[in-house]
Order: C-alpha cells, then structure tokens, then sequence
C-alpha cells in the first residue's frame, strides 16, 4: 500500500519507515504505528508517523 497517503495509515499498522539520520542511506526501520504527525491528506516523500518505540519517520511501506 501508498505510505504516500495518510488514509492508508492507521494507528497500530505495521509499516517500515526511513528515519531522518537514515534517509541518505535509505535504511528502513521497521514497527507499529503509534501516532500520525502529518496533518496533510498526502506527503509525496511519505506520511510522517510515530511508533511504538518513539522512533519519528517517513513511511515508505505498508506492511499489515
């Protein structure tokens, strides 16, 4: 599914994500979807979300 489209994304989804540290790199992180900070309907570099961890990123896949 689109990370790209904040209606694809509810909290508790499982979805990777590219952190701001990581995002020369690429590097995914993966977890569960705590909060959704981007207000927008749609962010084309990926809607911005909280996990469970606390980690902050991007999402750039959906994984359910």
């Amino acid at each position: 599914m689109d990370g790209t489209k904040r209606a694809n994304i509810k909290p508790g989804a499982h979805v990777e994500i590219v952190l701001k540290e990581d995002q020369s790199t690429g590097k995914l992180t993966g977890g569960f979807v705590k909060d959704i900070l981007t207000n927008s309907r749609v962010h084309h570099h990926g809607i911005k979300v909280r996990l469970e961890t606390g980690e902050v990123g991007r999402v750039k896949k959906i994984l359910e």
